[in-house]
């Protein structure tokens, strides 16, 4: 008998119950049943019993006053602890911290997922002037600083990319691997620039990047040239040695 896809194993009300978390998740503010209707695709009907069954979970919270809906503290906790579990945020929010300290800028420890970048976890500057903190946004792989690295430094995530793309980006990706980082202005929103270093695993593998974001009135490219990129550079080693990645250093061997 023949195995039988993963799609054919799929239950179409978990997706249902699933798009309209994640859809929550995305608004991230209170949002109405109309507007998670209009979007999923979905008769309001449907919805309201999902929203009624997470309720009633704590997953979702209803504002009683406006009627509208958000996530709830169970959804919170729920991600809080997957967070506390994993790996390359345990090892890395140490040495993230110690930088964030050091620099007085925001850190963002971003990873991939699918052709984008999702901003995971940040540790911010206590700055008057900060970027509003982008932890849980998403934006493409093949234009940002944080997504470039990650493309620059991993084989799987390249392959995935349509090829007219990759080859516009192959010299950017190749410098990139020459000097271990990228940065970039006004990609992320306007006044912002960002830079990036990638985070390599034992096996060689880049589960994600470290990213430094702010004001690009701060973050002038004669500062991120001669301080900033080589100190996070230099981080991003230290968080790829916890990781088990020992390449940087047979490098420097030879």
């Amino acid at each position: 008998m023949p195995p039988r896809q993963k799609e054919s194993y799929s239950i179409q009300s978990v997706d249902n119950a699933l798009d309209l978390l994640e859809a929550l998740c995305e608004e991230g503010e209170e949002v109405r049943i109309s507007q998670l209707s209009q979007r999923l695709g979905m008769n309001k009907t449907s919805i309201f019993r999902l929203l009624a069954t997470f309720e009633n979970r704590g997953y979702v919270e209803k504002e009683q006053h406006s009627g509208k809906y958000r996530l709830g503290l169970t959804a919170y906790e729920m991600g809080q602890k997957f967070l506390s579990r994993m790996g390359l945020l345990s090892k890395a929010k140490p040495v993230i911290e110690r930088l964030a300290r050091e620099s007085n800028e925001a850190l963002y420890l971003v990873v991939p997922r699918g052709n984008e970048i999702l901003m995971l976890d940040m540790v911010d500057t206590m700055q008057q002037v900060k970027i509003v903190p982008l932890v849980g946004n998403r934006y493409p792989m093949t234009s940002s600083a944080a997504g470039l690295v990650i493309l620059a430094h991993s084989e799987t995530h390249r392959a995935a990319v349509a090829r007219e793309t990759l080859s516009a980006l192959q010299t950017d990706l190749r410098q990139i691997r020459a000097t271990g980082g990228h940065q970039d202005q006004g990609v992320l929103g306007e006044g912002i620039a960002s830079l990036a270093t990638p985070l390599i695993d034992a096996q060689g593998n880049v589960p994600g990047c470290l990213c430094m974001i702010g004001p690009a009135f701060r973050l002038t490219s004669e500062l991120v040239k001669t301080k900033l990129l080589p100190r996070l550079i230099e981080t991003g080693v230290v968080i790829s040695s916890k990781l088990g990645y020992v390449g940087h250093y047979i490098s420097k061997g030879h």
